[in-house]
């Protein structure tokens, strides 16, 4: 089979790693980038950011590099590209805009055969995929998937394990979170009091939308989680403080390690224990959705034990973007997906 073509909508922090990630792998080409920005700026970011793409240079739109060359068009939303008129597979809306099942429809209605988000949708769509959690309930037929948000990742691994080992009673989380894009520098009338503050100089608290997802990617933790959210000035590197009510008896915070560790041996490209006392800007451009920091741990005299974790979101959600695009296309090859 030829390359799988890839269209990005949104050529943000997300969007350009999801595209150095692809060059140099003959699986992907990324035949089209659509954003509102200017081409020359769009290039300029891209290489004062990448480690990995150096040599790619800005021809008349196109972004060329040894491996291929990909179209810069101005798409302001979804259904204003026509994907099908570049060859292209599959679409992944990185904007973190269009997030609900009408703006995904758009995309295929465009030409798509399949659309990935960047981010947690807004209503429940085809399917949302954590790699290494739910991934078994990959279906040949969803065209409309999302890898979930980062915070959801970890939060869904870690619990995952504990849930398997141990069994989890109630579980509530803190996601000690870097700053985003969406956010002022200085106080600005925004959407909402808090996120008119400036990013820069507050801590800032936040929603976690990942506690509505949660169960739907482990059912059995359904009304047994909480989370929230500060976002705080840093720009990389995302701290998850997680309190887990654990059912067993006689656990050992050695015993909680262990099942962390044997996740880690099964999937290390997504899980990866850290036993030195790192801080945030350690896992900057780490690709791991969960680093579990053995350090940080701690039990109480009861059931409840508090896990320190980290990830860095830019890093980490393209990297899944990208088995979950091929781990589809293996389903297509098995199932005969139409």
């Amino acid at each position: 089979m030829g390359k799988i073509k890839l269209g990005l909508m949104g050529f943000g922090e997300i969007g350009r790693n999801l595209y150095n990630y692809c060059l140099g792998d003959e699986r992907f080409e990324v035949a089209v980038i659509s954003d509102i920005g200017r081409p020359e700026i769009l290039h300029y970011l891209l290489k004062a950011h990448a480690r990995t793409a150096t040599d790619v240079r800005l021809e008349n739109n196109y972004l060329v590099s040894s491996t291929g060359k990909a179209r810069i068009v101005h798409g302001i939303a979804p259904g204003h590209v026509p994907w099908d008129a570049f060859g292209v597979d599959v679409v992944i809306d990185a904007t973190g805009k269009y997030l609900s099942r009408a703006d995904m429809e758009a995309h295929l209605a465009s030409g798509a055969r399949r659309v990935f988000l960047s981010f947690l949708p807004s209503e429940e769509i085809d399917n949302l995929i954590v790699m290494g959690v739910n991934d078994k309930q990959m279906k040949a037929s969803d065209r409309m998937i999302s890898p979930g948000s980062a915070t959801t990742n970890a939060v869904a691994l870690l619990l995952k394990a504990f849930d398997d080992a141990f069994g989890v009673d109630y579980a509530t989380w803190t996601a000690i979170h870097e700053y985003t894009a969406d956010q002022p520098l200085r106080d600005v009338a925004g959407r909402d009091f808090r996120r008119s503050r400036s990013a820069a100089q507050n801590i800032i608290p936040n929603v976690s939308p990942s506690v509505k997802w949660i169960p739907y990617i482990i059912p059995g933790l359904r009304d047994r989680v909480e989370g929230t959210a500060l976002n705080v000035p840093v720009p990389s590197g995302t701290l998850l403080d997680l309190n887990t009510f654990i059912r067993k008896d006689d656990v050992s915070l050695d015993d909680m390690h262990a099942a962390l560790m044997a996740m880690a041996e099964r999937i290390p490209h997504i899980v990866r224990i850290e036993h030195d006392p790192i801080v945030s800007s350690d896992v900057i451009g780490d690709q791991h959705s969960v680093v579990y920091d053995i350090q940080a741990a701690m039990k109480s005299s009861g059931k409840i034990f508090k896990t320190m974790s980290w990830f860095h979101s830019a890093a980490s959600i393209p990297a899944r973007i990208k088995e979950l695009i091929l781990a589809y296309e293996e389903l297509d090859k098995k199932g005969g997906a139409q």
